[in-house]
């Protein structure tokens, strides 16, 4: 997180998580759509398009004040790229892992899940983070109260989750309102932000 007193201006890191095919593009791509910027988002895609490195686009909101300037980036999913994860996660404020609902990917979510906690270890603990269990739209859907008890989720803080359809919008933008939310609440709390009020 930047915070420049002098300019006004706060900008937030938020990445897109979650294992191959569970709807990060998709979701980030519907994102930019509610807000009108559906030509905003940067994708470096293969040949039948999935993402190769990231995807990347930029949502800014203003008051009278202050321009919250928000970076979004979704991590590729494809293993074959797996060392690029790391790159795109560092200096996040808050992360959002989208899971493939269906249940022949249960493990392939719990294996991303627990990926994740390996690049952050104790910190993932504190972190801003918020759980969309997407695809709700397609039969045969996992029982999520099963996937959050796998992941121990009663340990984590700053922890939300969520039921979503990328395809359709649903839940992707409450998504994204509570992560900013649980980032802001952060920051208030560590008092770094207090000059605003």
């Amino acid at each position: 997180m930047i915070i420049d007193h002098l300019n006004q201006t706060i900008q937030l890191k938020i990445c897109y998580f979650g294992p191959a095919l569970s709807g990060k593009t998709t979701t980030m791509k519907s994102l930019f759509n509610h807000f009108g910027k559906n030509d905003k988002v940067l994708s470096i895609e293969s040949s039948v398009r999935r993402t190769l490195f990231f995807d990347y686009g930029t949502i800014t909101f203003k008051n009278q004040q202050w321009l919250l300037k928000i970076h979004l980036y979704s991590t590729t999913g494809q293993d074959f790229y797996i060392v690029t994860r790391p790159i795109t996660l560092q200096a996040i404020d808050g992360i959002i892992f989208v899971a493939d609902s269906q249940q022949s990917v249960y493990y392939r979510n719990l294996t991303s899940w627990n990926e994740l906690g390996n690049y952050f270890e104790d910190y993932l603990i504190k972190m801003p983070k918020i759980l969309a269990f997407n695809k709700q739209d397609l039969p045969d859907t996992f029982d999520t109260s099963e996937f959050l008890e796998n992941i121990n989720y009663f340990k984590y803080k700053n922890f939300k989750f969520n039921k979503t359809i990328a395809t359709e919008g649903v839940g992707v933008v409450e998504s994204f309102e509570d992560l900013i939310g649980l980032i802001f609440k952060k920051i208030y709390k560590s008092q770094l932000i207090s000059l605003m009020e």
